[in-house]
């Protein structure tokens, strides 16, 4: 085993507003994990989008800075942007630009060859209701023989067909190895409440599914193993939940690269982890995953990213 982990999903400027006036990062959901597995120590390749523009640029050095190496498919109509106006409990509401609806990734024959070689695929925040995107996707895999960790990350706002997202979504579900999913993500995609969506994941044989569950906390199902835990409490007040679920995903699929854990405390011990890394980046403004120890010695990334 290599090590190394490809993401696959998407890459834009985040625009914030709110009360205090603008200020734009780097995000996206993939993105946010692939620099997250990065810090966690994990080699990673990130394949998306990104524009040949000024706000391309920006994202392929924020990339370089962290380690990440990128395979991007140039888009056509410039880099993706999502405008948040976040409410006063800091949950982001997001508005997206024509290069954002209109995103897909290519699969040629480098992608093919980062895939074949990676011991991991993590899949974001992918368009699954493009069909020829979602089968491009599924060839790439399944040549590659290469696990996949997923996390569906609807967003309404890129979204054309919910029953189209679902189909093409639940098509990859045989080579999952993983599965997040959050209380969004089942109340967008199967109207329905987050144990609902839980339990038709595990019905369709994904063998792990790390499900966040907003305030109550989180759990993982891997077969007989079931654990929760609740929040982390960390010093400090929460200051942007963005990333939040990204960081916990990347810290679950940094876990496995070495191999899953087997036993209800070494599961346990990952989804504790996972919210410890969830709490610190919900301590700083932006989608950035925090380490603990960020919050009790200087992190020079708050500096700004």
């Amino acid at each position: 085993m290599t090590g190394r982990t490809v993401v696959i999903g998407d890459a834009l400027i985040d625009e914030l507003r709110d009360d205090t006036g603008v200020r734009e990062f780097v995000g996206g959901a993939a993105l946010n994990v692939a620099v997250g597995l990065s810090r966690l120590g994990v080699p990673t390749t990130l394949i998306a989008m990104v524009g040949d523009d000024e706000a391309g640029s920006h994202i392929r050095s924020y990339l370089s800075d962290f380690g990440v190496d990128l395979i991007a498919t140039v888009g056509p109509n410039g880099s993706s942007r999502a405008v948040s106006t976040r409410s006063g409990a800091g949950e982001p509401v997001y508005e997206f630009n024509e290069a954002a609806q209109r995103r897909r990734v290519d699969f040629g024959d480098a992608e093919r060859s980062a895939i074949a070689d990676a011991d991991i695929v993590v899949v974001s925040c992918f368009p699954f209701d493009d069909p020829a995107q979602t089968d491009e996707l599924a060839r790439a895999v399944r040549d590659g023989r290469t696990p996949l960790a997923i996390d569906p990350n609807p967003r309404s706002g890129m979204l054309s067909s919910r029953s189209g997202f679902v189909r093409g979504f639940e098509s990859l579900l045989a080579d999952a190895a993983l599965v997040k999913v959050g209380e969004d993500d089942a109340q967008l995609l199967y109207r329905a409440p987050l144990h609902v969506l839980r339990d038709r994941l595990i019905e369709l044989g994904v063998p792990v599914v790390l499900a966040t569950e907003g305030a109550a906390g989180a759990s993982i199902e891997a077969g007989e193993v079931i654990v929760t835990h609740p929040i982390s409490d960390l010093p400090g007040p929460i200051i942007d939940t963005m990333g939040a679920g990204d960081a916990a995903f990347a810290a679950v699929v940094a876990t496995g690269v070495s191999g899953w854990p087997e036993d209800d405390e070494s599961w346990g011990a990952a989804l504790a982890r996972a919210m410890d890394v969830a709490a610190a980046t919900c301590r700083f403004e932006g989608a950035l995953l925090r380490l603990p120890d960020a919050l009790v010695a200087p992190d020079l990334d708050k500096l700004g990213t």
